[in-house]
């Protein structure tokens, strides 16, 4: 009869019980998860906050002007991803523009062509 080994994923304490129990406490079982959860959650979170600072960059870049138009293939290629936004505003005709923080853009169409209007923030907007 052999008598194999098992330790705690957690904290390395010899396990005793069950031949399928991965570890030696309820409070070590929560350790574990929890330290799990906050990783992958926090992944995420600088993925988003990656792409967000991107866009903001790439919007502020291409609107040096404080108000300028551009076509979205260019500013696509370039990395821009248009479904990470701050917020958004709407203006009096109900164009729906999307912010990067303080740089916003509107989707239009010119000319059979797909372009964005792009914005600055301004005080009258809040």
């Amino acid at each position: 009869m052999t008598t194999d080994q098992r330790f705690c994923q957690t904290c390395g304490e010899k396990i005793e019980g069950r031949a399928d129990k991965l570890f030696c406490s309820v409070k070590c079982k929560s350790a574990y998860n929890y330290k799990h959860k906050v990783s992958v959650n926090s992944n995420l979170y600088t993925q988003i906050d990656k792409q967000l600072k991107r866009n903001r960059a790439l919007l502020k870049h291409y609107n040096a002007a404080g108000k300028s138009i551009v076509r979205q293939s260019v500013i696509l290629q370039a990395g821009f991803n248009p479904k990470f936004f701050t917020h958004y505003w709407k203006n009096q005709q109900g164009d729906v523009y999307l912010f990067c923080y303080e740089f916003g853009y509107l989707a239009k169409k010119e000319n059979n062509t797909d372009k964005y209007v792009l914005v600055q923030w301004q005080p009258y907007m809040e």
